[in-house]
């Protein structure tokens, strides 16, 4: 019980919002791994983009803040992953990462 007491009194705990924030944000996360499913045409590239910076921003922040957040942390470096890896599917059926490699080829 001592343990339970302590998490529920200590500055990060139940009772914080450094709990709940990122409690409730893992739903990013979540949405964009389950996304991964779904066809590359039918991904955003400029909100893909703009929740890339959205979470890198906010892992400096989760770092920042007294008492540091771990827990946001976690959860933007995992949401951070997972856009990265939405936006290179949505680079590859644009196109863009393709050019790249047709241009490195031509120059050898």
């Amino acid at each position: 019980m001592e343990i339970l007491r302590n998490f529920w009194n200590s500055p990060i705990g139940p009772k914080t919002a450094h709990f709940w924030g990122p409690a409730v944000n893992w739903g990013m996360p979540i949405a964009a791994v389950v996304d991964t499913r779904k066809a590359p045409e039918q991904i955003s590239g400029n909100m893909t983009g703009v929740m890339c910076v959205y979470s890198a921003l906010f892992m400096r922040f989760a770092l920042m803040i007294q008492p540091r957040n771990l827990h946001l942390f976690v959860c933007h470096a995992s949401n951070e992953t997972v856009q990265l890896y939405q936006l290179s599917r949505w680079a590859k059926a644009h196109g863009f990462l393709q050019e790249q490699k047709k241009e490195e080829a031509e120059t050898k």
